[in-house]
């Protein structure tokens, strides 16, 4: 349930690996955030649990035989997926297996590949020397195979290690998203390891601009169901999902039939990471839930998204998310916001018959942002970089806070979402 302060506060906002504290002394504050959910004691024990007796499907011991071929799909560096737990705990579930077997594919989707120092810090020391990794290459399709069509009707072609294996396992957490209404499930395959081609299909602005598109919803969201329609093109062997807190501690195992664990996981999520309001505010503070989320603005949008899924039409997000990692450079999401004069002028662009561009989906989610009111970043792009991205550069969140206030009026109701995306406030 969300708690209200008017007296002396400060928050803890999830930036960067070290946060940042915020005093809401005097102000009208409501903290959206769901109750605190502890880890699981013994998360070694709860996976096995989980894969020996997972759901709608046999254990997972029973499902790989030792001369099986084995790709295991996990998240990139974005991601706050716990893989170095995780992959550990799986190949001492499948030791009968042979390491040489084993191909570790890192779903980037369309992101840039992940430097060795990233892998070993993804993955732990160990599974870094002991295993074969590589990372997902969206814009070469020579690394890929072709998988099938989509019922959406384009081709899909997906990495080939992925598609030549003899069985595949994959590896995601669940939280509520932006355009699919959850991560976790088919996304590990669709996109993580898919071309940038298809990503272009699934990402296009219909899509995107449909109203089912969004936070929570999964029944006819399209996004959703291209993602599915992607990721099912072969058997996914087996499915891990987790749900995390804020200290990314493990609060639950969803593992076995992709579908049916990836149901659960998301029902669980749903009731445990959104909360709802009575009222749109003036005001919203938000964050990007710290690292890894937060790295950059392309990724930042999903906070700012949180925010203003309850932010009155004319109102002011104020977003803190670090981006160390800047725009970032690779793609066309910077040059996109550079180069449009307003939001509106970037949406008419990409609703421009036959106008089709790498990155614009984002471009899109921050236009709708802006058309509903102002964003200010407090980050590590300099000033004019943010000016140019159509948003407010923010060097102190409390002056920022209290300017808006002196004109809005000093008893305004302000929001804030400490964990940004973490936590998903809707209107009741």
């Amino acid at each position: 349930m969300p708690h209200q302060f008017y007296n002396r506060l400060k928050v803890n906002l999830l930036y960067g690996q070290g946060g940042l504290e915020i005093d809401l002394s005097g102000i009208n504050a409501t903290v959206l955030k769901p109750d605190f959910m502890g880890g699981i004691p013994d998360e070694c024990t709860a996976f096995q649990a989980a894969v020996r007796d997972p759901i709608a499907s046999p254990p997972l011991k029973n499902l790989i035989r030792a001369e099986d071929k084995v790709a295991v799909a996990i998240a990139d560096i974005t991601r706050p997926l716990p893989s170095d737990r995780l992959l550990p705990w799986l190949f001492q579930e499948l030791s009968h297996v042979p390491k040489d077997r084993f191909t570790i594919i890192i779903g980037t989707g369309s992101h840039r590949a992940n430097t060795p120092e990233e892998i070993e810090k993804m993955v732990g020391r160990g599974i870094a020397s002991d295993y074969r990794i590589i990372n997902h290459n969206g814009h070469d399709l020579s690394t890929m195979a072709y998988a099938g069509e989509s019922s959406f009707g384009y081709p899909v072609h997906l990495n080939r290690e992925y598609v030549q294996a003899d069985k595949r396992i994959i590896l995601g957490f669940i939280e509520p998203h932006f355009m699919a209404g959850f991560s976790g499930g088919y996304k590990a395959v669709f996109p993580g390891v898919t071309s940038v081609d298809a990503i272009m299909k699934y990402h296009g602005a219909d899509n995107i601009g449909h109203p089912k598109s969004t936070w929570g919803v999964l029944e006819g969201n399209p996004t959703q169901e291209s993602v599915k329609a992607g990721g099912s093109l072969l058997p996914v062997h087996f499915c891990i999902n987790v749900t995390l807190n804020k200290q990314q501690e493990i609060t639950r195992f969803f593992c076995g039939e992709t579908l049916a664990a990836h149901r659960q996981g998301c029902k669980f999520v749903k009731e445990t990471a959104m909360v709802g309001c009575e009222e749109p505010y003036p005001i919203v503070i938000t964050t990007n839930g710290g690292y890894p989320l937060d790295q950059n603005l392309y990724q930042a949008v999903k906070g700012m998204s949180a925010g203003a899924e309850i932010l009155q039409m004319g109102g002011l997000i104020l977003a803190a998310s670090r981006c160390n990692d800047g725009f970032p450079e690779h793609g066309n999401f910077k040059r996109f916001l550079f180069q449009y004069m307003d939001a509106q002028a970037m949406l008419d662009k990409i609703f421009e018959p036959g106008f089709e561009m790498f990155d614009q989906w984002e471009v899109q989610m921050l236009a709708n942002i802006l058309l509903k009111g102002r964003v200010g970043l407090y980050s590590e792009i300099p000033d004019s970089e943010v000016r140019n991205a159509k948003l407010i550069p923010i060097r102190d969140l409390r002056r920022s806070l209290d300017e808006e206030l002196a004109k809005i009026g000093s008893d305004a109701p302000v929001a804030v979402l400490p964990e940004g995306p973490q936590t998903i406030p809707y209107l009741r």
